[in-house]
């Protein structure tokens, strides 16, 4: 059952960090820390500076998110 304070947006990877964690540059300009979902990491996809993503953010912390899927 998906969880209804979640929001799914497009961004851009500016920077990757340790531990598969992302900075991501969202559409409308504000940049958010993410991390891998469990499925990206148990396919081994590739993620890279300049990739456009998918990133899932709560609504109680818009800073932080998941990468759901690389476009």
């Amino acid at each position: 059952m998906k969880n209804k304070s979640t929001q799914r947006e497009e961004g851009t990877i500016i920077e990757s960090l340790p531990s598969t964690t992302f900075k991501v540059k969202m559409d409308d300009g504000r940049e958010v820390l993410a991390h891998l979902s469990g499925r990206l990491r148990r396919f081994h996809i590739r993620i890279l500076v300049g990739d456009r993503v998918s990133v899932e953010t709560s609504s109680y912390d818009r800073s932080r998110g998941r990468i759901i899927y690389r476009n």
